[in-house]
């Protein structure tokens, strides 16, 4: 019933058979043909094969493993199984098809650019990509740059999932699931659908349903036509169509078929998808079992993203020249900033005090000010007419002299000293956008909401 049983029997008759060859007499014709052709035995070997187990389906409606017709090979998953530095890792099993997924979060930088001198920019938040690595089908052999079956099989599950990724303003992080085949007897594609959908509620991605997936085969003799759930590899090599369909418990988000026959009629691909559909319930509820929802929390390696929508005009002074301003922040906070022309600003740091500290020193730049408003701010140097305040991150305004106290001042360093915390007023914004503050006609309340507006900052 198993595989490797049933390879191994194969291989005990086909040398068996060889051994009979062998002992034919010279000048027996049989002899003669294999001699001449060395692939005669294995193609004829192949042709038995295939006819016995074609037969077995149409006569007996019983495939080579003993399953029946509809029937889902053995499926389990798990979660988790990575380290957590991993941010989510899945893996599924069904029948001896097991795929191991792995969820990476990363910052709107790490999206994959798509773009060249003749298109609009366009970019990739979504990333998936498929290993196919020669041990899990027993083989050794070199591993090499993904052919045509790695891209392909890759392309088919990233789009299986794209319908049910959260937006961009839902969910910043730009997403990567590597998936990586361990053990392949058919349909491990949708394998990594499953294993896709795990990882990501595992990393804590909001997607809006899971997805599953299943294979389904056709064998086609004259008239009579068999519809297989959930194909195995030898039912794929030997029989007449792959039809893989991926989707939630709603509704199908991917299709791809592979046809070795001319012809299908609208009946037999309506009962493929309906038994696609049965399938796919059956393997959902079981993945179900291990998750029935993505995490409220993603891991504590993920970075911590934080978004802000500044005025787009105002990009220029975050940016400021040759960068050096948004330099200045990231080394201060150890953040990277990611800002967009429609002036969505995305900050990611290691630890959500990084992230916020930048977030803080961008909103107090891009702050529209308002005669009146009350600040905590910082004495950052002395002059001789009056003193230099920080109130926000990155806006510095003066108090003149005359406005540091309600009597005569005869030095500023007889009030205030550099480093000093003082509570300031915006007094007056002047026609080149200099920033005039006063100490004076400041109200207990509002000097009280200063100090906790600046305390929340921190």
């Amino acid at each position: 019933m198993t595989k490797t049983e049933r390879d191994a029997a194969l291989d005990v008759v086909k040398s068996a058979i060889a051994s009979s060859i062998e002992s034919l007499g010279e000048e027996d014709p049989i002899r003669t043909a294999a001699t001449a052709n060395s692939q005669v035995l294995t193609n004829t070997f192949k042709d038995i094969t295939k006819y016995f187990m074609r037969r077995q389906i149409v006569e007996d409606n019983v495939r080579v493993d003993g399953r029946k017709l509809d029937e889902v090979r053995p499926v389990s998953s798990q979660v988790g199984l990575l380290p957590r530095r991993v941010h989510g890792s899945g893996l599924f099993n069904r029948g001896l098809t097991q795929v191991l997924s792995a969820c990476t979060l990363g910052t709107p930088g790490d999206a994959q650019s798509l773009s060249d001198d003749l298109q609009v920019d366009q970019s990739k938040r979504y990333l998936h990509h498929y290993n196919f690595p020669p041990f899990s089908v027993g083989e050794t052999k070199p591993l090499r740059a993904p052919g045509r079956r790695e891209i392909g099989h890759g392309a088919l599950a990233e789009r299986a999932i794209l319908p049910v990724l959260p937006t961009k303003e839902q969910f910043p992080y730009v997403i990567r699931v590597v998936s990586e085949v361990l053990s392949s007897n058919g349909s491990t594609s949708m394998g990594s659908v499953c294993g896709s959908t795990l990882a990501l509620m595992d990393a804590g991605v909001p997607i809006t349903k899971p997805v599953s997936g299943a294979a389904m085969g056709l064998i086609k003799e004259g008239s009579e036509v068999r519809v297989l759930t959930d194909i195995q590899g030898i039912e794929d090599f030997l029989g007449d169509m792959d039809f893989k369909v991926a989707g939630t418990d709603t509704g199908i988000t991917a299709l791809q078929m592979d046809m070795k026959i001319s012809g299908l009629s609208l009946d037999v691909i309506k009962q493929a998808l309906e038994q696609a559909k049965d399938a796919r319930l059956h393997i959902l509820d079981k993945m179900l079992q291990t998750i029935d929802k993505p995490r409220t929390e993603t891991s504590p390696f993920a970075p911590r993203l934080v978004t802000i929508k500044i005025d787009p005009d105002m990009i220029g002074l975050v940016i400021g020249p040759g960068g050096k301003t948004i330099k200045g922040i990231t080394e201060e906070t150890g953040a990277k900033i990611d800002i967009e022309d429609s002036g969505i600003v995305t900050i990611s740091a290691i630890d959500e005090s990084r992230a916020k500290r930048a977030k803080s020193i961008i909103q107090g730049m891009t702050r529209k000010l308002h005669e009146g408003d009350v600040y905590l701010g910082r004495v950052t140097r002395i002059i001789p007419i009056g003193a230099f305040v920080e109130f926000l991150p990155g806006k510095e305004g003066m108090i003149h002299i005359s406005q540091l106290a309600d009597y005569r001042v005869g030095k500023v360093e007889d009030e205030v000293a550099v480093g000093e915390e003082v509570i300031v007023k915006v007094r007056e914004i002047d026609s080149k956008g200099r920033i005039n503050l006063t100490r004076l006609g400041i109200h207990p309340d509002q000097a009280a909401a200063a100090r906790e507006a600046a305390a929340t900052n921190r």
